[in-house]
């Protein structure tokens, strides 16, 4: 084939592809889709390393559509780890083949499996799936694995994390039929290389040149808050964000999306969610309106925030602190693009801080603890209330230090701990250690039992003294 060819017509790609990928207003291929294409159009079988974003999905997407026809049974099968991903993987094949006509389902637990399975019975050709759930339709007898001629394992390294892989393997071993096999991994521990080298066919090895994460070079600060007031600390990023700033704020999980959205709009900040759940066109219109700037405030989950590109986003606010710390660097890198000044927020709770320090050595960063911004000149009250919560005070087993105004002279730490116990009504378990000085005695309390324990002895003396609780912040 000439070299003077460019972008996606180089293959000479199936009619309905073509069009598909024209009407996206793609124009060249990524690093791991022209690594990647040529060798699975010809039926090899494919080991792909590429990370997130990389555009993975098309890399093997388009082979598989090629590869596929009209016939009412399961030709090809891709497996995720996530429900979330499996749906942005469906419904990015449904775009790529065009008016091919192809039936994808998508099957993943958490969800009505008698409708799933009505789908599958109806006549599929593909199908995207979590393992737990292909298992179930397999054993139900609903998805025929001897028909499944192209096996694809996208994020292997992820079903190994997730404790998935023995289900991955279950599945490989009965698709007795399977003539081609293409396995996808950002990273390749010796199990996933151990499995790629037992079931995939004198594989051709190909990879993502993109591979390097690079740290954008953005202002980034942590705050260590309790749970019940990571909100009130959000309320403040935003208001003092300024006037046509456009911020983005991520969750791990769908649930906290609409709970962070409507609580924002108790609050008259105005906020909508982005996550894998939501129907592509709504999804799209959500990204649209952050691009043009009619949204200001988005909160997502990271599956759903994927081909995310809004070079205006000022803020990157993690509510809840990613486990992996590659991808806190792909969410920060969603803001300070095109040289303009950006801010990541983390908001770490006190069990969480040890999270900000993997990250800061695993990159090399330094995300220095800091307050949340003050109010503005002009601002008296808090935009969000704050609330009491005793986890931003207690350690990180779950004790909190109480300051009682009685010194070891006074009494025995035997006593003062027979006497809470009693008074207060709950178990021994629930004090920690006790240090006696000379005019105080600092009781450690778990962090459950604290606020009634204090309470309790607020209005009660103990050998004549009244003790004064006072939390220890330090």
């Amino acid at each position: 084939m000439s070299n003077t060819v460019k972008g996606f017509d180089r293959w000479d790609l199936d009619s309905h592809i073509s069009k598909a990928i024209s009407d996206r207003g793609w124009e060249e291929p990524t690093e791991i889709q022209i690594e990647a294409i040529p060798h699975a159009r010809k039926g090899r079988d494919v080991v792909g390393q590429a990370k997130t974003g990389s555009g993975k999905t098309a890399a093997f997407g388009i082979p598989a559509i090629e590869r596929c026809e009209v016939k009412g049974k399961i030709q090809a099968i891709i497996l995720c780890p996530t429900r979330e991903l499996a749906v942005q993987v469906s419904e990015e094949l449904v775009i790529l083949q065009g008016e091919k006509g192809l039936n994808i389902e998508t099957v993943y637990g958490g969800t009505d499996i008698e409708k799933q399975a009505k789908r599958l019975d109806a006549g599929a050709d593909m199908v995207v799936g979590t393992p737990g759930r292909v298992i179930d339709m397999a054993k139900r007898g609903h998805l025929k694995m001897e028909d499944i001629e192209l096996f694809c394992l996208d994020e292997a390294d992820r079903m190994l994390d997730m404790g998935f892989f023995p289900d991955v393997l279950w599945i490989f071993e009965r698709t007795v039929n399977r003539e081609q096999t293409l396995l996808f991994s950002a990273t390749f521990p010796q199990e996933v290389l151990e499995a790629a080298e037992e079931f995939l066919n004198d594989p051709v090895h190909v990879m993502s040149e993109d591979l390097e994460v690079e740290v954008p070079e953005i202002e980034q600060f942590a705050i260590k808050v309790g749970r019940a007031n990571k909100l009130w600390a959000l309320g403040r990023i935003i208001g003092n964000s300024g006037d046509g700033s456009q911020i983005l704020v991520f969750t791990n999980t769908k649930r906290m999306v609409e709970l962070i959205v409507e609580r924002l709009g108790k609050f008259r900040f105005r906020a909508v969610g982005l996550h894998g759940d939501m129907p592509q066109n709504k999804r799209e219109r959500v990204l649209d309106s952050f691009r043009d700037g009619s949204e200001s405030i988005v909160v997502a989950t990271d599956v759903a925030a994927r081909g995310l590109d809004v070079d205006g986003i000022t803020h990157v606010v993690n509510y809840d602190l990613p486990d992996d710390t590659e991808v806190y660097v792909h969410r920060i890198g969603r803001t300070g693009r095109m040289g303009k000044k950006g801010e990541a927020w983390s908001f770490a709770t006190g069990a969480e801080v040890t999270l900000v320090d993997k990250i800061c050595s695993t990159w090399g960063l330094e995300i220095p603890f800091t307050e949340p911004p003050a109010l503005p000149d002009n601002r008296e009250r808090d935009f969000i209330p704050r609330r009491d919560d005793w986890d931003e005070v207690s350690d990180y087993f779950g004790m909190v230090r109480v300051n009682m105004k009685i010194g070891e002279s006074e009494t025995t730490k035997r006593a003062l701990i027979d006497w809470i116990v009693k008074e207060s009504r709950i178990p021994e378990i629930a004090i920690g250690e006790v240090t006696s000085g000379d005019n105080e005695t600092i009781v450690e309390i778990h962090v459950e039992k604290v606020a009634y324990v204090i309470d309790v002895i607020k209005g009660r003396d103990f050998l004549g003294h009244s003790l004064e609780p006072a939390i220890v912040n330090s």
